[in-house]
Order: structure tokens, then sequence, then C-alpha cells
């Protein structure tokens, strides 16, 4: 499975808990509000997106893991399976990664990397790094 991908589902990972413990199921039929908080309404649109690209039947299976978690907002197990849905959605469907990637990225979504430790290294995206003593690289 691509790193992106799931890089993608973990930066949406607290927006789609959010959305679903607060609108369940009628997070793919609901109205975004204005009034409603930030994080939801960012987590609906992803939830969306990937239920509105998917066939009949996904859509099914979607919102029967969305109706788990939302039962069972506590149950590590219902989140994984909202978040494998949509690894499998996004592995299925190039465009919707895209158009996820923009909802994130549109968002205004801050992104923390903390690094902690000697010689530790922090990137959200990172070609080369080295840590460590008397370390000869070659460019090829």
């Amino acid at each position: 499975m691509s790193s992106e991908i799931v890089q993608l589902v973990q930066q949406a990972g607290p927006y789609l808990t959010t959305a679903i413990s607060a609108y369940g199921v009628a997070v793919f039929t609901r109205a975004e509000s204005a009034a409603a908080d930030a994080t939801a309404n960012l987590g609906q649109r992803v939830l969306q997106a990937v239920w509105r690209r998917r066939d009949q039947q996904d859509r099914a299976e979607f919102e029967a893991a969305v109706q788990d978690a939302a039962e069972a907002p506590e149950d590590a197990d219902a989140a994984a399976a909202v978040r494998q849905q949509i690894k499998r959605a996004l592995r299925e469907d190039t465009e919707l990664m895209a158009e996820l990637a923009g909802i994130l990225r549109t968002s205004g979504v801050t992104i923390n990397v903390t690094a902690s430790g000697t010689r530790s290294i922090a990137a959200k995206e990172i070609g080369t790094a080295v840590t460590g003593d008397n370390t000869t690289l070659r460019h090829s």
C-alpha cells in the first residue's frame, strides 16, 4: 500500500472520527452547516467524497462501517474499519486521492511534526536525511 495513502488517511483520521461521532451515517446526506464544528465539517466532506465515488455495494459496506463506528465511538476496531474502507477506495481511485488531498490542503489543517531524542529527524516530507558521525554521501 502506498505510504501516500496511509499518510492521507492518518491526516484525515481525527476529522473522520469527529464527523462520525457527530452525525453517524447521516454524514452522507447531511448538508454542511456553517454553525457546525469545522473539524466535523472537514471529516464530513472527506466521508462524502469517498461515499459519492463508490458503487452501490461499496456504499452499503462503507455506510455499515460508519454506522458501527458511530455506535461504538470508543471501539478502535470500528474506526479502523472505516479507515480501511477509505484506503481501499483510494487504491482503486487515484482521482479520489487527489480530491481528498485537495480537501485537506485547503482546509487550513496544520501539520505538526516533532522530533525527540538524540539525532532524531522530523519532517513532513524528506529526501535524504543522515544522522551520525563520519557519514559520507555519494551522489550518482
